[in-house]
């Protein structure tokens, strides 16, 4: 017994051991007191989590487990249960992996699965009184360095091309040939489109984390590790560049650029013509923003 007290009226839950709970590193513990839960009607001295495991969560009125989050991974969940563990009701069906889903976090984006403390797969059943434990996929992930990105990260595409990255991409791609892409072609599937993450027919996929395609740039970088050979991708189509002789491309150069410029480089697929511009010093700094994210990671 763990020595812990509830003050419902009529409560006969057993007392649930606190050295079953699995907190992620850098969780905070959870409020303790009369009236923590008191919006559910009643007070309770356990910890949150403890409670529900003894039968307090809602009404109980069918069998429950709790669902403990890493920190990385509470972006997915409805803001108001990202501070505290989620109590899940059970229907005696629904696997661990629909049970996360259903949560809102793709699988995708999960590392480990532990069920009181022990690795579980995702077809495990979980039963009544179980504690998961969900855990955030580990970086850098193991993964091909090829990548095929859904119609709303354009720009995303254009800088791993830039760096080196093979990264396909095109603007009117439905879902269903994003998917037969990325598993033609064993291309990870770069998306903020949870849905399209839970695909059963995707091989592997990736949430993309931020708005700003300078985070999502570095997210991408930071989970990958992918090698860098930057100046090497056309990124207008993904194709490889070659360098080019001046007076192969001169006909299609700018009268300013043939008189500035002595170097240049052509894409072999789409013939497209490259040169060190005005805007290099930009693109400079992006490609620089790559090379230490990958060396050091995203917080190095």
């Amino acid at each position: 017994m763990c020595g812990y007290s509830c003050s419902r009226l009529g409560c006969s839950a057993p007392a649930i051991d606190p050295g079953r709970l699995q907190r992620s590193p850098g969780d905070r513990l959870y409020r303790t007191g009369p009236g923590l839960a008191s919006r559910g009607g009643y007070s309770c001295k356990r910890l949150w989590s403890e409670c529900a495991l003894a039968g307090h969560a809602g009404k109980m009125t069918q069998a429950q487990a709790v669902v403990i989050i890493a920190a990385e991974l509470r972006l997915f969940l409805r803001p108001g249960r990202r501070g505290t563990p989620v109590a899940v009701a059970l229907d005696g069906t629904s696997s661990l992996g629909h049970v996360v889903e259903s949560l809102g976090i793709p699988l995708t984006e999960t590392g480990r699965l532990l069920v009181n403390g022990e690795p579980a797969a995702p077809g495990y059943r979980p039963r009544a009184a179980d504690v998961v434990t969900v855990e955030a996929v580990r970086r850098p992930q193991p993964a091909p360095a090829r990548f095929v990105l859904d119609v709303h990260l354009g720009t995303l595409a254009r800088r791993l091309r830039l760096a080196g990255v093979d990264a396909a991409y095109a603007n009117d791609a439905g879902d269903d040939a994003l998917i037969e892409q990325a598993n033609a072609g064993r291309r990870v599937l770069l998306t903020q489109d949870r849905g399209l993450l839970r695909r059963r027919a995707l091989w592997l996929g990736a949430y993309v984390r931020g708005a700003r395609p300078d985070d999502q740039f570095r997210d991408v970088l930071d989970r990958f590790r992918p090698p860098l050979a930057p100046w090497t991708r056309c990124p207008a189509c993904n194709g490889p560049l070659s360098p080019a002789a001046k007076a192969a491309v001169a006909p299609v150069l700018p009268p300013g650029t043939r008189r500035t410029y002595q170097t240049f480089s052509r894409c072999r697929d789409c013939g497209q013509v490259y040169w060190r511009g005005a805007h290099s010093k930009r693109l400079e700094q992006i490609i620089d923003s790559a090379v230490r994210t990958v060396s050091t990671g995203a917080n190095g």
